[in-house]
Formats: C-alpha cells, structure tokens, sequence
C-alpha cells in the first residue's frame, strides 16, 4: 500500500503561465521588463514552448488550465507542495512512482479504493511524509519528530542529508531521534548538518555511543 500510494502523493500537475505567441502589448512588454531576470527567462521560455505545440496541444493546455481556475487556494497550494515534491526526487525515485502508479491503476477498482481508505485513514502528518519519497516516506513516521520543527531555511539540507544517509543511517538516527528529548532537538540537527556528508556515519555511531 505504502508504495503504491507514493505515487499518488507525488502526481506533477505544474500549470505554468504561458504567455501568448503573439507580441506582447507596450504596457505588458514594460512589465516584463521590470521582472526580476530569471522570471523573464521563465516566461519566455513558456512563451518558446507555447509557439512549439500544436492546436490540439493547446486546448489541451486551456482545458488544464480552466480546471485549475475552479480550485480552491487551498487545493491550488497542495498541487504546488505535490509538484514540488516530484521536482525534489531524483530519476530512480520518479522511476519507482511512476512504477507504482502503473500497478495502482491496473488493480480492480475494489482494490483500489481499499487503498485509498486505508490512506485515508492514516495521520495527516504521514500522508504528507509520502511526499518526500519511497525513501524518506518509509522512514518518515520515525523521523518526523526531527522535521516537526525544523526551520525553513534548514529544509533542503535536511532533506540532503537524510537522501544522502543509507537505509540502515536513516534506522540509526530514527533510534538517536527517539532517544532525544524535544528540547534537545535542535542541537540534533546542528550536529547532523555540521557533519560532512562522508563523516556522517561516523557521528551517528558516536552520537548513538553516547
């Protein structure tokens, strides 16, 4: 179950903006202008890959585009944290997503929504720990104690560190979080990130030994 609802936590639904093919009108052509550079290259890009597609290609994208008009804001930021999500995982892992998702959808519908509920019936918190992978997903309930509070600029290395980590690290460290008191936490994670990625092994050891 766990695997194969991993690829339905991770579905990519980017909507990029894609500006028109025609030229664009003096007032809009300023405002592109005073965007920040990378934005510009962003929006050119989208405007290169839009004059690439077909009609048919274009409906396409108007029809996606209208049925993310008609969500939510909330539902608008959850595809956001789900596409974000993909963009976070290496290939193996978009690999194995995209494997499970094939086995999801070829089970009996019965099935199917066996899952669903079984996923359903699980904590917010772990539903949403899927979203880190196969890998950390797995190993999220036992590491979510140190990712509760983690500050945001501290989220991309963790995220590194803990990729980086083998399966049997990420068990050591999951009995080193369950060992450490709340308040202690954040000393942690200082020592986990202030270790060099080669070293980070040896200080599980000796953090464990302690």
């Amino acid at each position: 179950m766990r695997r194969l609802h991993t690829a339905a936590c991770a579905v990519a639904l980017g909507l990029a903006a894609l500006t028109p093919a025609q030229a664009l009108p003096p007032d809009l052509s300023e405002t592109l202008e005073r965007l920040p550079p990378a934005a510009q290259t962003r929006l050119k890009a989208n405007n290169q890959r839009w004059d690439g597609w077909n009609e048919e290609q274009r409906r396409d994208f108007g029809q996606r585009a209208a049925q993310w008009g008609e969500l939510s804001a909330g539902q608008r930021g959850e595809r956001r944290e789900r596409y974000q999500a993909w963009q976070a995982l290496s290939a193996e892992e978009r690999a194995q997503v995209q494997a499970a998702a094939a086995r999801y959808a070829a089970l009996p519908v019965e099935q199917q929504q066996a899952l669903r509920a079984q996923f359903d019936a699980i904590d917010r918190s772990q539903q949403r720990g899927w979203l880190l992978g196969p890998a950390l997903g797995a190993d999220y309930p036992a590491l979510q104690p140190l990712l509760a509070q983690l500050p945001e600029q501290q989220h991309a290395a963790m995220l590194a560190a803990l990729r980086g980590l083998t399966p049997a690290q990420r068990k050591d460290l999951a009995v080193l979080v369950q060992r450490t008191q709340p308040q202690d936490r954040d000393r942690l994670r200082v020592g986990l990130l202030g270790a060099a990625p080669e070293q980070r092994g040896a200080w599980l050891q000796d953090a464990l030994s302690h």
